[in-house]
């Protein structure tokens, strides 16, 4: 493996020329005023291209996906308040109420390892419909569960029906936004994870109070119904494989040539696109027609998919562990998941005995401190780190290093270290506010960070 050059430096993958500083760069940039910023990675001239989508197609994918996620969160954590329920009405124990938990936890890291492969070769659109339809499978065997085994049956579906809320929408992300505007989005995303997770429990304890568990699970019915017919109907794939060009395959934007512009300009030049051909054009040819509106809501797209065979896609995060940054990321991300499960499991049975003694909607309502947490920590891990990389890439000549967002890293790592106290029986706006607040926000910038920090390294263009 080469790694890419700038100015004639090598450099480590994920550097980017981000930002044009003497507006020499013959490059396409971003359309808003006088911008000085680059588009990475460069957009093709091709209308079906995610990169080309009008602004309201964007947000309009994203913001469905965030819903979607946001729902798909609540279904595989929005059970905590009600356990203590859960010991009396499914004669159960908080051992086996672990299990069940563990087996949600066990089939979202599976269904990872599965989908994920299987978006890359068929788009991912056919999944998120496959994880509303087993989401919805799992809800309704929720709602009429009378033993533990019947729990286990109903987190199994609903993990793995959940699992493209933690891998496939954050590469769905990266298909459709430029670098820049990456850590805004995946950070508003991640923030959409834990709110589900964390108003999840606060909307569940009241409905328990009111009207049973088992409405818990009928109300997500209802809402996982109504996402899969508008999924069905407006959902698009945004899947798009686009050959780099030649200086993106050296690393080197700033060093793009004249011809390289011309390709990126002229409507009448696409023959690097539709042959896959990098830095030259064989031949002339009209940029494809956009598609239809039934050709977009097709079930499965292999046109632009990932050419090389299954297994091979499938092994190809498990050879990712040779980087130290993915090693890296993987383990703060799952540090923040270990956190979050445990606010998870054990909020029922330790703040509904003494000293707390709180009700089953009581118990709920302590995860607004998370919400809150989780909102300042998608401010400081989104926006914050936005500005903080290009403020960094003008001083660095315009260079974006991979280790800028690191700098942003420095405040949740101390702030997440603050425990609940809950054990030592202190007085409750400790553990339940303060506690809670500060692990929300080391959950919600880390992860957002993390993931930033991997799919850097996942984007940048090397040569092999």
């Amino acid at each position: 493996m080469e790694f890419g050059t700038v100015e004639g430096v090598k450099m480590v993958p994920g550097t980017l020329h981000i930002v044009d500083l003497e507006g020499t760069m013959n490059v396409k940039h971003q359309q808003v005023g006088k911008s000085d910023i680059v588009l990475v990675p460069q957009p093709s001239n091709d209308p079906n291209d995610p990169l080309n989508w009008s602004k309201f197609r964007k947000e309009y994918h994203f913001w469905l996906l965030w819903i979607w996620g946001f729902i798909a969160a609540v279904s595989v954590n929005w059970v905590g308040p009600v356990w203590t329920q859960f010991t009396v009405d499914l004669k159960t124990t908080y051992f086996q109420l672990s299990i069940a938990s563990a087996l949600c936890f066990l089939f979202l890291g599976l269904g990872c390892v599965f989908l994920q492969p299987i978006a890359m070769k068929i788009g991912r659109r056919p999944v998120y419909l496959a994880g509303s339809v087993l989401n919805l499978v799992g809800c309704v065997l929720g709602s009429v569960q009378t033993t533990v085994q019947m729990l286990w049956g109903t987190n199994i579906l609903t993990g793995f029906g959940a699992a493209p809320v933690d891998s496939l929408v954050q590469i769905t992300t990266t298909d459709i936004f430029f670098a820049h505007e990456k850590g805004t989005r995946l950070s508003l995303y991640i923030f959409t994870i834990y709110a589900g997770s964390y108003l999840g429990p606060v909307a569940a304890g009241h409905i328990a109070d009111s009207q049973s568990w088992r409405w818990c699970y009928n109300y997500l019915i209802i809402f996982f119904s109504t996402l899969l017919v508008i999924q069905f109907f407006t959902m698009e794939e945004s899947t798009f494989r686009r050959p780099p060009t030649s200086s993106e395959i050296s690393g080197d934007t700033a060093m793009m040539s004249r011809n390289a512009e011309k390709q990126l300009e002229d409507p009448k030049i696409n023959a690097a696109v539709s042959s896959g051909e990098s830095g030259h054009t064989s031949e002339a040819s009209l940029p494809p027609a956009p598609k239809t509106y039934w050709q977009r809501m097709g079930l499965y797209n292999t046109t632009r998919s990932d050419p090389r065979p299954l297994w091979l896609v499938a092994a190809n995060p498990f050879m990712l562990i040779t980087y130290p940054a993915v090693i890296w990321a993987g383990f703060i991300y799952g540090v923040q998941m270990m956190w979050l499960s445990l606010l998870n499991v054990t909020q029922s049975e330790l703040f509904s005995a003494p000293p707390y003694n709180f009700s089953v909607s009581n118990v709920g309502n302590i995860n607004f401190s998370s919400f809150i947490g989780g909102a300042l920590g998608m401010i400081w891990g989104g926006y914050v780190s936005d500005w903080c990389i290009l403020f960094l890439s003008r001083r660095n000549r315009g260079i974006l290093e991979p280790e800028f967002r690191l700098w942003t890293m420095l405040v949740p790592a101390v702030i997440n270290t603050y425990g609940l106290g809950v054990l030592d029986g202190v007085m409750w706006l400790l553990p339940a506010g303060f506690g809670m607040v500060f692990i929300a926000f080391g959950i919600g910038s880390s992860g957002a960070i993390a993931i930033m920090r991997w799919t850097a390294i996942r984007a940048s263009p090397r040569k092999v």
